[in-house]
This record gives C-alpha cells, sequence and structure tokens, in this order.
C-alpha cells in the first residue's frame, strides 16, 4: 500500500524526491560551472554570440529572424510565435565560446522551425494541452485519492502523461539543435578551441533536458504504483 499527500509517510515518494533533487542540482551545477568556464574563453577577434548566431542563419538561408536582449543568466530561448532569439547580455554582446554556443544552439531552434522540423511540430502542437493538464491533473488525482475513485486516479495519471510525453519529445528538440549548432561552429572557421567548447557547453545544457525527462518518468511510474496500491486496497 502506497501513501502520501496526506495519507500517511511514503518511502517511495521520498526517494524520488531525493533523486529528483539531486538529478536537479547536479545538472544546474554542472551547466552553469561548465558556462562559467567556456564564457572566460574568448572567441578569435570581436565577434559576439549575436554575430555567430547572424552568419549561422545566413549559413542556412534562414531569413527574418530577430535578436532580442533578455535579461538573467542563461535565459536564453527561441520564440517561435514572434520567430525572434532572445539572447542573455553576455550572449548577445560577449565574445566568448559559451556565448557563440549557445547563441548558435538558438538559431538552431530557428532553423527547426524554418525546416519543418516534426519533433518540433508535434511539441508544438502539444503546448496548449500541457498548458491544461499540468493544472488539471493534480486536482483529478488529489480528488480521486480523497474519494477512492480509481477510474479518477486513471484519468489524472492519463493527464500527467501528457507533461511526460512533452518532456520526452523535448529531447531530439534539443539535441538536433545542438547538433546544428556544432556542425556550424566546426566549419565556420572558428577553430577547434571553439568546436570542443561549444560541445562541453551543449552536452551540460542538454543533460539537464535529460534529467528532467527522467524525473517526469519517474514521477509517472510513481502515480501509476501509487493508483494500483490504492485499488488494491
Amino acid at each position: 500500500m502506497y501513501y502520501g499527500y496526506g495519507f500517511g509517510y511514503d518511502p517511495l515518494y521520498l526517494a524520488l524526491v531525493i533523486i529528483s533533487t539531486i538529478l536537479g542540482v547536479a545538472t544546474q551545477g554542472y551547466i552553469k560551472s561548465t558556462y562559467a568556464k567556456w564564457s572566460k574563453v574568448p572567441l578569435d577577434g570581436t565577434i559576439t554570440g549575436a554575430d555567430v548566431a547572424r552568419r549561422m542563419l545566413s549559413d542556412q538561408n534562414v531569413g527574418g529572424v530577430g535578436i532580442e536582449s533578455i535579461g538573467g543568466e542563461l535565459t536564453d530561448n527561441y520564440d517561435p510565435r514572434t520567430n525572434v532569439l532572445h539572447l542573455s547580455s553576455a550572449n548577445l554582446h560577449g565574445g566568448s565560446v559559451a556565448s557563440a554556443a549557445v547563441a548558435c544552439h538558438e538559431a538552431g531552434h530557428a532553423v527547426q522551425r524554418a525546416r519543418n522540423y516534426v519533433p518540433v511540430k508535434i511539441r508544438s502542437a502539444l503546448v496548449p494541452v500541457v498548458n491544461f493538464t499540468s493544472n488539471a491533473w493534480v486536482l483529478v488525482f488529489i480528488l480521486g485519492m480523497a474519494v477512492g475513485q480509481a477510474g479518477l486516479l486513471t484519468l489524472a495519471i492519463a493527464l500527467f502523461a501528457f507533461s511526460v510525453l512533452f518532456q520526452i519529445v523535448t529531447l531530439p528538440v534539443e539535441f538536433d539543435a545542438s547538433r546544428r549548432a556544432v556542425a556550424y561552429i566546426e566549419r565556420s572557421g572558428l577553430g577547434p578551441q571553439a568546436v570542443r567548447g561549444a560541445k562541453k557547453v551543449l552536452t551540460a545544457a542538454a543533460l539537464t533536458y535529460v534529467a528532467a525527462a527522467l524525473v517526469s518518468v519517474l514521477q509517472l511510474l510513481y502515480y501509476i504504483a501509487r493508483a494500483q496500491g490504492r485499488s488494491d486496497d
């Protein structure tokens, strides 16, 4: 029998929390330290991260993409709705290996959009669904636990599964954007040090997405086991 959410002590849930915390802290620490290291390694010349991103987009014959500043660190993103790369100040104006890696990764997302990359289309289709289910599943799950309705628990798990699917679909999207970024940097003439650093930075970033997907899968398995335990009471 499984307990939690006010139903008693649940060692399985505690283990899930510990694993999730360790993975989150470890991957965030790794990306921050790797980014910090390579942000101190300058590119040759006066080129900035924004310059490298623009050159990559030109190389891929992708036009009409805006590049704007965004506050914070490691907040860089690509918004497909506005077709704009949002780069933090250090990556927009900075000329480090890390800034080139991050800028090209975001440019890679713009290339994906221009090429109609299928995982991106699937991920975009899931966004409105996940926006709804990410909130609704908790309420349905708690209600199902409170009244002991297996059908509600099953529905809650099905709703949560969309969030898990979203995390899984995100993986090929992020991996492919990094692959495109590294491929461009390799042929851009920025040098072997830039290629090596870009691989390090983007691999560290990818691990955060892998950790998030793994945690989501573990959560899904936990809730399935939890529901099964309740149905066996």
